[in-house]
């Protein structure tokens, strides 16, 4: 998975490829947020993909690197783009993960292992695979399954997306 490598200059931004959709590819709207470390490094990026007229977003993707705060979560607690999808659809219904199950999906030529994650909310979908550059993806959808076309849909976006200008 070539396109799944760091980064070597480091922009305004994330310094490591965001996995994502496309914007161009969704017909709704979309929200990017950056989560960031005291020394001012990217500790992750959030994309939020709203399918609902500004009710609240229909998925969120999240990219992690590793050591990044946002990727220790408890056992049993939801990772932090489903918590994320909840505060955005102003739902506080306590929210846990019941199940994890490995499933190898073929993208191309590659394998990759993605962890679906039930949890006691059965309108939301989980999903997470860990990238060659030891980056967590989390997909977090509202209301729709996540099925194995969603993988070729994503595809690293352009360092200018997250740059300040």
């Amino acid at each position: 998975m070539s396109f799944l490598r760091r980064r070597s200059a480091t922009p305004a931004g994330p310094d490591f490829d965001v996995l994502a959709m496309d914007p161009g590819d969704w017909p709704g709207n979309l929200g990017a947020g950056l989560l960031p470390a005291p020394d001012g490094t990217c500790q992750g990026v959030f994309l939020r993909y709203d399918l609902f007229g500004g009710r609240g977003p229909a998925m969120i993707i999240g990219n992690l690197p590793e050591g990044s705060p946002a990727r220790e979560v408890a056992e049993g607690e939801v990772p932090f783009e489903v918590a994320q999808l909840l505060l955005a659809l102003e739902n506080d219904e306590e929210v846990t993960v019941v199940s994890v199950e490995d499933m190898p999906v073929m993208q191309g030529d590659n394998l990759l292992i993605v962890r679906r994650l039930k949890l006691s909310e059965s309108r939301i979908s989980c999903v997470q695979f860990d990238r060659s550059d030891n980056v967590l993806v989390t997909i977090a959808a509202w209301d729709r399954p996540i099925t194995d076309d969603l993988y070729a849909l994503l595809k690293p976006l352009p360092a200018e997306l997250f740059q300040q200008g």
